[in-house]
């Protein structure tokens, strides 16, 4: 089914109302946005409010480690969205290098000073 080509305002305030990302960028093709998120969860979340969650969505995740040892985990999708297309991304750190008692004490005391 072939349904009209909504605004990009009109995309980009239907993506803002079913869910928050950090950054809506349109592609200097003019028919494809950039959404990004800090959560996988929320990229997850919006997928499934917008009804695009469904088996043929083109979609990846990857995990890796920074060169400082922060392990971290990326989700990408490509759904189309009233005639554009979307590439959203979201990357979150999953743990970090546990804080030493010492550090962990200094800043416990900026905290409370």
């Amino acid at each position: 089914m072939n349904t009209p080509r909504k605004t990009r305002r009109a995309v980009m305030a239907e993506i803002l109302l079913l869910a928050d990302p950090t950054e809506i960028r349109t592609h200097t093709d003019g028919v494809a946005l950039a959404v990004s998120f800090d959560r996988i969860a929320e990229l997850r979340s919006w997928l499934h409010l917008a009804g695009l969650n469904t088996p043929d969505l083109l979609s990846s995740e990857h995990t890796d480690t920074d060169d400082d040892g922060r392990p971290w985990q990326v989700m990408t999708a490509y759904p189309t969205l009233h005639g554009w297309k979307i590439y959203a991304h979201a990357k979150e750190y999953t743990a970090g290098p546990d804080l030493d008692a010492t550090t962990v004490d200094r800043l416990a005391a900026l905290a409370v000073a």
